[in-house]
């Protein structure tokens, strides 16, 4: 697509140079900023009603058009919500930072915001969804120029963001723009989807495989009796994990070591175990009493599983390979320490199978949301055992497909991130002019 025929000075630095029919504008000239509220939880009569309360929960596509939660007139008068009228630019301020921003559109009925919730209301001379578009667009640099300097802690200014200026071309040329990306950007989110649907595919023919291997899928063999490991192959024995290893629980965090001496190392908490690897980016560090260092260290070959976290990661694990020496775990992460070393990657291969993930899941004690299991359930979790020579081969098969199908998952990955960045090039293109969309057929 070609550019404008012709360009000038903005005078905003990081707009650049315009195409020489725009103007420059101060956001406070064109649309009103208004906050959000919450009316109290503890009045029923202030919830329930016919009034959308929008949320950042709700901002999960370019219009929104329902809401999860809506209020009655009694708690309109009696919280700070204010009415926003339908096509009105909804931002959401966390901690003061920008974080999302997107039209809305509610079967043409107003809306209030909660307190996270900005908006934006523009007046007819400027559509829409071409000012979401340009928000969205030049976030990073409207983020930078929104910031109140000199702050410790970083917030959006008010007065800063009304000042902002950027460019507005004619209504019709808003209207062009707002028209060609909502095409583009919908051709590159049905691609973005496609490739987080086939992840999710990879992902479970992955666990599927895993399952099939180490459960011994396609071997003769005999029924166990045991409803998370109900079938046998003939050969192999069947015992819980508590007779072929150890299981440890961490040290808690926050620990009073009662003016005992103490040293800071670092430790592995949840997030840094992932499923059949760790994630080592990310190293905290706690202090733990020196009596006590031997105790909570981890050994190379102990199977580190997760004892809380999202319902669907409870008891995940890998094998500790000693990369970080001396290194604890915190009591969120258990300890599997096989009776035999080469028991270790058959164990965190276990953890990956269809059968153990159900025992976990089904056997997790669940709170509002987090998921956890007790050292006791480790324990008693069942464990297929082939003979040594079977196992290894086994595990050498299945270590060569998971490579395929981790470089599988990692290309996706990486065509995901282009997506991702070509959308935003896309809508940065069209929104500073960089572009004339009214040479293309969609617009």
């Amino acid at each position: 697509m070609k550019p404008y025929a012709s360009y000038k000075p903005s005078g905003v630095p990081w707009l650049g140079a315009i195409p020489s029919d725009w103007r420059v504008e101060k956001l406070k000239f064109f649309a009103k900023f208004v906050g959000g509220g919450t009316p109290s939880k503890d009045e029923p009569m202030y919830w329930g009603g016919d009034i959308p309360w929008v949320s950042p929960k709700d901002m999960k596509q370019a219009l929104i058009r329902d809401t999860e939660d809506s209020i009655t007139s009694e708690g309109l008068r009696s919280s700070p919500c204010t009415l926003i009228p339908p096509n009105s630019v909804l931002t959401v301020v966390r901690s003061g930072i920008l974080q999302h921003t997107i039209p809305v559109a509610i079967n043409t009925v107003p809306v209030t915001l909660n307190q996270d919730m900005r908006a934006l209301i523009p007046d007819r001379r400027v559509d829409s969804r071409y000012l979401a578009y340009q928000i969205e667009g030049c976030q990073k640099e409207l983020r930078e120029e929104w910031v109140k300097q000199g702050a410790t802690v970083e917030s959006i200014e008010h007065q800063r963001m009304i000042d902002s200026r950027l460019a507005v071309p004619s209504p019709d040329e808003q209207q062009s723009i707002a028209d060609y990306l909502d095409a583009e950007t919908t051709r590159i989110d049905t691609l973005i989807h496609e490739k987080d649907e086939l992840i999710g595919l990879l992902r479970e023919a992955r666990t599927g495989r895993i399952s099939e291997l180490i459960s011994g899928g396609g071997l003769p063999g005999s029924s166990t009796g045991d409803p998370w490991a109900p079938r046998l192959p003939d050969g192999w024995t069947l015992k819980r994990l508590k007779h072929l290893a150890q299981v440890r629980s961490g040290l808690a965090k926050g620990k009073d070591t009662g003016g005992n001496p103490t040293v800071e190392l670092p430790y592995l908490r949840v997030a840094n175990v992932q499923e059949g690897s760790l994630d080592l980016r990310e190293i905290s560090t706690m202090p733990v009493e020196l009596g006590a260092v031997e105790r909570f260290s981890l050994v190379e070959g102990d199977v580190l599983m997760n004892e809380g976290g999202d319902y669907d990661k409870v008891g995940r694990g890998a094998v500790w390979t000693a990369e970080i020496s001396p290194c604890l775990h915190q009591n969120h992460v258990f300890a599997v320490r096989p009776i035999e070393r080469e028991l270790s990657e058959w164990l965190a291969a276990i953890t990956q199978t269809q059968y153990a993930k159900f025992y976990f899941m089904n056997n997790a004690k669940q709170s509002t949301n987090l998921a956890s299991i007790s050292q006791t359930t480790v324990k008693e979790l069942p464990i297929l055992l082939p003979p040594k020579e079977q196992r290894d081969a086994l595990l050498k098969t299945l270590g060569a497909e998971l490579i395929a199908f981790d470089d599988l998952i990692a290309h996706t990955h990486d065509e995901l991130t282009l997506l991702k960045e070509l959308r935003a090039a896309t809508i940065a293109d069209a929104v500073l002019g960089r572009i004339d969309v009214r040479t293309s057929p969609k617009s």
